[in-house]
């Protein structure tokens, strides 16, 4: 008989954690050890438990689940980690690979996929809605389009948004690709403005770009 795949949970909204507790448990081929509310727990008590995968919230009480994750990779390296969480943002997903995590769900995910997905991370795959895919696909393609060094200390949203302003996205658009409010993507603007010493949308581009060019 093959090895149960060994799952533990980090997750603190009660109703989920136990939800999950409760899929794996009952599902055949898996064994769910252990599940904590919050990523100080997790971190003092994984490396004993020693499962084959976590699942992992972001935002937690106290440290965040990114944070968690980074810890315990330099102590326990084999240990695999699939993000579990309502955030999509392009800049979450690339903070959590670079932490260590191999997959990234949506907590709108089904049940079964779910337990699909955790079975593919196991066998070595790296599974992720494939809405988040895109939006890792279109994070890539943005680091390549702009330039990799800026002397203007643009951040990686800001370059997001630039990257749709160039498209000709209205500012509505732009916060419904990004998932923040127009609020937000205004006041990503002014700093972008502010950075590139610029007045306009055209200004802005025509620098940025221009810089790309002569580099």
């Amino acid at each position: 008989m093959d090895k149960a795949i060994a799952v533990s949970i980090v997750e603190d909204q009660e109703d989920i954690r136990r939800g999950m507790q409760h899929i794996f448990n009952s599902t055949p081929g898996f064994s769910c050890l252990s599940v904590y509310e919050h990523a100080e727990d997790a971190l003092q008590y994984l490396p004993n438990v020693n499962p084959d995968i976590v699942i992992m919230d972001i935002n937690l009480p106290g440290m965040s689940g990114i944070e968690c994750i980074a810890k315990i990779k330099k102590q326990c390296p084999h240990i695999q980690f699939m993000m579990f969480t309502i955030y999509e943002s392009s800049e979450y997903v690339l903070e959590a690979l670079a932490a260590g995590a191999s997959g990234y769900l949506l907590k709108n995910t089904t049940p079964g996929k779910m337990v699909e997905a955790v079975r593919e991370l196991y066998a070595g795959g790296s599974p992720m809605n494939s809405h988040i895919a895109r939006k890792l696909v279109a994070a890539y393609q943005l680091s390549t389009a702009l330039p990799a060094k800026n002397h203007f200390n643009i951040s990686e949203r800001e370059q997001e948004v630039l990257n749709l302003l160039s498209k000709g996205l209205l500012y509505k658009e732009i916060g419904q690709q990004l998932g923040i409010s127009t609020g937000t993507v205004k006041q990503h603007i002014h700093n972008i403005y502010d950075k590139l010493h610029v007045q306009n949308r055209t200004e802005a581009l025509n620098k940025i770009f221009g810089v790309q060019q002569r580099s």
